[in-house]
């Protein structure tokens, strides 16, 4: 039986084509995933977009600032005590903010990916003394994070207003 349920319809966006090198492939896939999921956030209503969705209380709002803690930590050396309270916005945050945030937090991290010629060699780090993952590790795992935390917005976007597509 087709569903009477209405959709809000976006254009889906393929996957980029990006250059040869690894490097143009591992940035334009991330870039891609992390444009997707700002686009899947900003909009959202409120509070909806805080509401959580499922026992654990994932809300799609906690997804991107999440992210924007991960990027920091990941490429800016941002220290994070405790992982599990980034899955919440403060209540004082509208979501235009979160996702200033998330995209000042993108922008960062890029700022130091440009100066970043070598995959195999560490992500810079404010203090050269703490250990770093490679480039080339970081790009990866960064892609998988902001991957799958798309996938659960995908999911929660559509339970909040039936927005679907990227």
């Amino acid at each position: 039986m087709p569903s009477t349920t209405r959709h809000n319809r976006r254009s889906d966006t393929p996957p980029p084509r990006t250059g040869s090198s690894e490097t143009e492939v591992l940035r334009g896939f991330l870039d891609y995933l992390r444009t997707s999921i700002a686009a899947k956030v900003d909009g959202a209503p409120e509070p909806q977009v805080r509401t959580a969705a499922m026992p654990s209380g994932t809300n799609l709002l906690g997804l991107l600032n999440h992210l924007t803690f991960v990027e920091r930590a990941m490429f800016l050396g941002d220290d994070v005590t405790d992982w599990q309270t980034t899955f919440q916005a403060a209540p004082a945050d509208s979501v235009a903010e979160v996702v200033a945030r998330y995209r000042d937090a993108v922008k960062r991290a890029n700022d130091v990916l440009d100066g970043c010629t070598d995959l195999g060699a560490p992500v810079p780090r404010p203090r050269p003394d703490l250990p770093a993952p490679s480039i080339r590790w970081a790009l990866t795992h960064m892609i998988e994070e902001t991957g799958r935390h798309a996938g659960h917005a995908d999911i929660l976007r559509e339970l909040v207003d039936n927005t679907t597509g990227r």
